[in-house]
């Protein structure tokens, strides 16, 4: 009787733990959430810092600054918009967190500009406006693939084969600007000559670009001091989509500009 019992009993056991099996197979997966993302939706969010002390009695146009950054919307457990909230920190940005811009009087304004925001790519530039012995501005930019979170590379975007003589063909140009710009120096022209001659746009420098609906724009800071700001070159080069084609990679980020 008793071994009759416990047979039952293992059928039993047996039984629901198949019946359990059968309703977990039979429940629909949890989406997960995509890969990637085509584009992202941005909020702006803008935000006044109100500063206080001696300094401000002493400066009051320097009581407040005016913060806009993006907010990105979306899945939280998205790891693609993960990624982009992360290189949008602030800290990542300017290397100043929103607390130390509110302690610093130096800042006057942060703002960004979205220059490409489609087929897996975010192009956005962040700006900030201050005033210290003199006024002046700061940039960062970030070429985003949406895709993977990541940073869009020179060796991401380009033919590997190719890099050195995209640098030189974008060099031209920057030397171009040179001359130009001693041709109109005056009476700096000698000035002009010597921090001039020595820039180069070379391979390591094509990781800087942004990306926009007509082409690609080749970002290079040489990095003057501010007295003679005046005579750095913009550092802004653009090429058409159809000029770059042969050195794009098919497979890469930028590939869908050139099928």
């Amino acid at each position: 009787m008793r071994d009759g019992l416990q047979t039952k009993l293992r059928y039993l056991i047996l039984s629901l733990l198949l019946l359990a099996s059968l309703s977990y197979a039979a429940s629909p997966a949890v989406a997960s959430a995509p890969e990637g993302v085509p584009s992202v939706v941005i909020q702006k969010r803008r935000t006044v810092l109100i500063r206080r002390g001696k300094f401000v009695r002493d400066f009051p146009e320097r009581k407040r600054a005016i913060v806009s950054y993006p907010v990105i919307a979306g899945p939280q457990n998205s790891p693609v918009l993960r990624k982009v909230r992360a290189l949008f920190d602030f800290k990542n940005i300017f290397d100043t967190s929103l607390a130390e811009y509110r302690e610093n009087t130096w800042l006057s304004e942060f703002d960004y500009k979205v220059n490409y925001n489609r087929n897996f790519i975010l192009d956005i530039t962040f700006m900030q406006d201050g005033i210290g012995a003199y006024p002046d501005t700061h940039t960062k930019h970030f070429a985003i693939n949406l895709r993977n979170g990541e940073l869009i590379k020179a060796a991401d975007a380009f033919n590997s084969s190719s890099l050195d003589t995209l640098a030189a063909l974008v060099d031209k140009k920057l030397q171009t600007e040179n001359q130009e710009t001693i041709r109109d120096s005056g009476d700096d022209r000698e000035t002009a000559k010597d921090l001039l001659k020595d820039l180069k746009f070379q391979a390591s420098n094509l990781d800087e670009f942004s990306i926009g609906d007509k082409g690609i724009t080749f970002l290079y800071d040489a990095g003057f001091p501010h007295m003679v700001q005046a005579l750095q070159p913009v550092g802004k080069y653009f090429f058409s989509f159809a000029e770059l084609k042969s050195y794009i990679r098919r497979d890469g980020p930028l590939g869908i500009f050139v099928r």
